[in-house]
């Protein structure tokens, strides 16, 4: 695997443990979107794209995240501990949509990412500083109809 390309967006906020959002290009032929660069206990580190895990209202099936009290569509109470746990027994509330398979992959994403991202906080600095798109759309990939 080739990262060809990675875009980090800084995120404002400076109360937040989150500290920018990233696309990675993997061999100029597939984009990741979405990858998080946090800051932990012992520095930043890379965080995979996630999406919230949810389950359907047992009277309306209406979608609801696992931490809702109520249904989003009918009002109802839903019952509490929906969520499922991992194999350490943490309530499992998010679900990975693209992640390495290997400690190798995941440290060499780590590494590319976290060098980018600083490299950008150093950019930020700069008076003629214009932060970078994560999520423009290239103008070269022709539209699929």
């Amino acid at each position: 695997m080739n990262i060809t390309e990675v875009r980090v967006k800084l995120v404002t906020n400076e109360d937040s443990r989150l500290k920018a959002f990233c696309s990675v290009t993997i061999d100029s032929d597939f984009v990741v979107r979405d990858i998080k660069v946090v800051e932990g206990r012992g520095g930043v580190f890379v965080a995979m794209p996630s999406r919230k895990m949810s389950d359907h209202c047992e009277k309306c099936g209406g979608k609801n995240h696992l931490r809702a009290k109520f249904c989003n569509n009918c009002g109802v109470k839903l019952k509490e501990n929906r969520a499922k746990k991992d194999f350490k027994g943490r309530i499992k509330l998010h679900a990975d949509i693209a992640h390495p398979i290997n400690i190798e992959c995941r440290r060499g994403i780590q590494k590319i990412v976290t060098a980018a991202f600083e490299e950008e906080v150093e950019k930020s600095k700069q008076p003629d500083y214009k932060p970078v798109e994560v999520d423009e759309p290239d103008d070269d990939i022709p539209e699929v109809i």
